[in-house]
């Protein structure tokens, strides 16, 4: 149920009031229902949602007064606090509607008792968890300078942060009340990729070909999809506890053939789409200042010394020097249907370039997980993209990606006829990780003295990669797509913690047993399908699971009762509340290791020295992802400055929007909005940026 932005909050909680009162005096009057004990429990669950309202009402209106104080100006509302209340609202919505549905039915032939009950309890749950995020979000309020969202020197309180996520509970987020602060039509969509995981780590580790082990994760997922409770609970313990390999490996499953054939067939076809390794030899490019200097570009060399770098071209039309024997040499794969047809006409070389830098948290995905996207901004812009496969961590940390991004922007402003261009306008794009790439990068041209880029287009950048708290980090323990064990393995594999120099040999996907092993595969079939019929046959591991489990985590709330675990160290609560604590804590390694802090690592953090001089940076992000604060923070730092910048936030979207920018018209509108601002870099002379009130 979505959120109008202007929705009143005291309608909000009126209604949630009374329709709490109408349940218990329905439930408990004169009744012949037949369902006894779960009666008993929707009048317990609708007590304490009613409780959880009333102590929420003043919380919020402490936050409606203020938070636009923190918004990057009164065009461009968004930050953390607004992004807390508006969650908040979305739950209590479901629970009103559920609670209206109850009331009115609950006597009926055909009320499914059980089922209502247990989602009823599962929101209250998430109704228990949000009102601790709200205090935690007040605490932060309260110790901020007014109008700041991150308290970076506060090591205390970051602290505090993390071990309060270690220790609650977040299964209820990943069960019946997955992805209800999103748009509606990212739900099933949601599910599938919580399923798919939640399947994986089942049999993740387990001896089997990489397709194997994909096959039996299908196959077993059906009683994860009858038994949302179980759900919840192992996406919990999987988010919590596996290893930064099963990450890489689950997400490197969008590389198969099969996934990324899908993707094809949904996006735009284009007629240039090949690889190039680029080898590690010295550059010289002119100097910025003075043109008839030159500098000398390194290739990459940490961690291993000089090594290749590998790049995607893909271009909507064949344009002149796509074709050319020096690119094609270059080249690792087929080159594109555009270059083998000798009556396609070739284009003239576009006056723009579009290079892009992939999401994944510096740890996973290369540029064919995000052809789906990249194909039609080729096609919508008329522009060659360029798309750095740069090296990942643990395996290549910080600095070996920034090395050879920076190399390859610096190649393609030398090689720009060969890829379609004359680079009279350069425009960087990324996502997440990939949108810290774009301001390091240009960050370093700047600090080389080079030809910086016209114009940056990031999209929920990751530009403060430590776990320090924030309004907005705080959905991290509600996000089923960045929560934080997961966030701060990733940050730590970047940073370099526990790293082990391993030059990779060669680039492979991560289903490259994918030709071999085919007698392991119908084993591993064969199995699957057992397991995945067995869940259906044998009550225990389905509905009675979930029964037991639901009402297990529901005791523990109206008991308000926690999980033994250095209770000393976590938060004291007011008014006797305590949230429900996981009975797997989680173990997050902290972000504090110096590398954290270098301007490199965390531009949020840079001197102005090294931001004065940046081309327009155009930030997208979305009003409820957990990285929306370093977007609002980054871009208040940069105007401060003098420096053009925008900030677009959209709604009802997750972190990583652009890689679903066909599943839906919210993810397609985001999409769109990155466009957008990518032409205005391309066809400004002047790259003026617009208005507050246009942007």
């Amino acid at each position: 149920m979505r959120v109008a932005p202007d929705m009143d909050h005291k309608v909000v909680f009126a209604a949630l009031d009374r329709v709490c009162e109408d349940n218990v005096s329905a439930l408990c009057g004169p009744s012949d229902s037949p369902y006894g004990s779960v009666t008993q429990r929707l009048v317990t669950c609708m007590k304490k949602i009613q409780e959880h309202g009333r102590a929420l009402e003043p919380v919020v209106s402490s936050f409606t007064a203020v938070y636009h104080h923190y918004d990057l100006d009164a065009q461009t509302p968004g930050n953390g606090y607004r992004t807390l209340v508006k969650v908040l609202q979305s739950c209590l919505l479901h629970i009103i509607h559920k609670g209206r549905y109850i009331a009115s039915n609950h006597s009926g032939a055909f009320f499914r008792a059980e089922h209502n009950a247990s989602e009823m309890e599962a929101y209250c749950s998430a109704l228990c968890q949000l009102r601790a995020l709200l205090y935690l979000a007040r605490r932060l309020l309260h110790d901020n300078e007014h109008g700041q969202l991150y308290v970076l020197q506060d090591a205390e309180l970051s602290r505090r942060f993390v071990q309060e996520y270690s220790s609650m509970h977040k299964a209820c987020f990943y069960g019946r009340c997955l992805g209800f602060q999103f748009s509606p039509a990212l739900r099933p969509f949601l599910q599938t990729v919580v399923i798919s995981m939640v399947s994986y780590g089942e049999t993740y580790g387990k001896q089997q070909s990489g397709i194997g082990t994909a096959a039996l994760s299908l196959l077993t997922s059906g009683k994860y999809v009858i038994d949302p409770e179980l759900r919840g609970a192992e996406f919990e313990r999987i988010t919590q506890n596996l290893d930064m390999q099963f990450w890489k490996s689950f997400w490197n499953v969008t590389e198969s053939n099969i996934l990324s054939g899908f993707s094809r067939i949904a996006s735009n076809p284009v007629q240039v789409n090949f690889t190039l390794t680029v080898p590690p030899v010295a550059l010289r490019l002119p100097l910025a200042s003075d043109p008839s200097l030159l500098t000398t570009v390194s290739p990459p060399i940490a961690h291993w010394g000089p090594g290749p770098v590998h790049m995607r071209l893909l271009s909507y039309e064949l344009r002149e020097g796509q074709d050319s024997e020096e690119l094609l040499t270059l080249s690792r794969n087929d080159p594109g249907p555009g270059s083998r047809l000798p009556w396609v006409q070739k284009l003239p070389r576009s006056p723009w370039l579009l290079i892009h830098f992939h999401g994944g948290g510096f740890v996973a995905q290369t540029s064919r997980s995000h052809e789906n996207y990249l194909r039609n901004w080729s096609k919508e812009l008329g522009v060659p993209v360029l798309s750095v496969d740069y090296s990942l961590s643990p395996e290549a940390p910080f600095p070996r990606a920034l090395e050879e991004c920076f190399y390859a922007y610096c190649w393609a402003l030398n090689n720009c006829h060969l890829l379609g261009s004359t680079a009279e306008r350069v425009c960087l794009a990324g996502d997440s990780a990939g949108g810290n790439l774009c301001i390091t990068v240009s960050m370093r041209a700047l600090t080389s003295g080079i030809r910086v880029p016209d114009g940056i287009v990031a999209a929920y950048p990751a530009t403060l990669l430590t776990t320090d708290a924030s309004p907005s980090r705080l959905l991290t323990l509600i996000d089923p797509l960045l929560p934080l064990g997961v966030l701060a393995k990733c940050l730590n594999a970047y940073a370099g913690f526990d790293f082990q120099t391993v030059q990779p040999a060669e680039r492979r996907g991560s289903l490259s047993a994918l030709g071999r092993d085919t007698a392991m595969l119908l084993s591993d079939l064969t199995q699957g399908a057992s397991n995945w019929i067995q869940s259906f046959l044998d009550p225990t591991r389905a509905s009675a699971g979930s029964q037991s489990q639901s009402e297990k985590a529901f005791r523990r709330i109206s008991a308000n009762g926690t999980v033994q675990q250095n209770s000393a160290e976590l938060i004291q609560y007011q008014d006797g509340f305590e949230p429900l604590r996981s009975e797997c804590p989680a173990l997050v390694q902290p972000t504090s290791c110096p590398v954290f802090r270098n301007p490199f690592v965390s531009p949020l953090l840079a001197p102005p020295g090294l931001l004065r001089g940046l081309p327009p940076v155009h930030l997208v992000a979305s009003a409820l992802d957990a990285l929306l604060d370093d977007s609002v923070t980054f871009a208040k730092k940069l105007r401060a400055m003098g420096q053009p910048v925008s900030l677009t936030v959209v709604d009802d979207l997750p972190h990583g929007f652009l890689s679903l920018s066909q599943i839906c018209k919210e993810t397609q509108h985001a999409s769109d909005v990155c466009v957008t601002r990518i032409r205005e870099i391309f066809q400004l002379e002047d790259a003026k940026l617009p208005s507050p009130g246009e942007a």
